[in-house]
């Protein structure tokens, strides 16, 4: 453990009724967005007013039915944490309620349920808080938070962009946007930066190699 405080310190933080507090709006948030997401992708034909020209305008339902907001969501619960077992708690319950919420909509509102990806978000939830205790070390100090910080860089690179031989597309403005929040979130040094974007870049093209599917 003092190897790793030393990597980031984790703060005192509060009590921890408060952090069960804290655990709990973390599920609901997570259950309104899960919900908020479903009901988008379901009812996208017949959305109200202001909502339905913003889904139509940016493909919202789509984009929140892909990793990328979800990911840069959990890495950013994790970094603001006080501790790397709060952040783990924290982005757990969030995607607890996120996933839960999501695929509750699928089976009482929608009628249907897809059991194979309610098996892979499921299992992304079940891994979240493990995910989440090593992001929280991507803020700190050293190789190891540098190698953390290309990792999720890396990950959010795949989830935005596709390419192959002599192309590369963008997914859409939002998965760019995803990306730069990211690299915001992460920022170093500009050198650093620079350093961090090329490992980035390479953990993503090992990522699209080594997976059997597209993030």
């Amino acid at each position: 453990m003092q190897a790793l405080d030393r990597i980031r310190t984790p703060e005192k933080g509060s009590s921890l009724p408060r952090q069960l507090l804290l655990m709990l709006l973390f599920l609901f948030l997570g259950a309104a967005l899960g919900a908020f997401s479903k009901y988008l992708d379901y009812r996208q034909a017949s959305l109200p007013g202001p909502l339905g020209a913003l889904n139509a305008a940016l493909d919202l339902h789509n984009f929140l039915g892909q990793l990328a907001p979800w990911l840069l969501l959990g890495v950013c619960i994790a970094i603001y944490s006080p501790r790397p077992l709060w952040g783990a708690g924290r982005v757990f319950c969030f995607f607890l309620g996120m996933v839960s919420s999501y695929y509750a909509y699928c089976y009482f509102i929608a009628g249907f349920f897809p059991r194979a990806y309610a098996a892979i978000w499921f299992g992304l939830a079940l891994l979240s808080p493990f995910l989440a205790y090593l992001c929280w070390y991507a803020k700190g100090r050293g190789p190891l938070a540098f190698l953390l910080s290309a990792g999720i860089l890396g990950a959010l690179l795949c989830c935005t962009l596709h390419w192959g031989w002599l192309y590369v597309s963008l997914r859409s403005g939002l998965h760019l946007l995803c990306l730069v929040l990211g690299i915001a979130l992460l920022h170093r040094s500009p050198r650093e930066t620079l350093a961090l974007l090329g490992a980035a870049l390479l953990i993503a093209l090992a990522l699209g190699w080594l997976l059997p599917f597209s993030l």
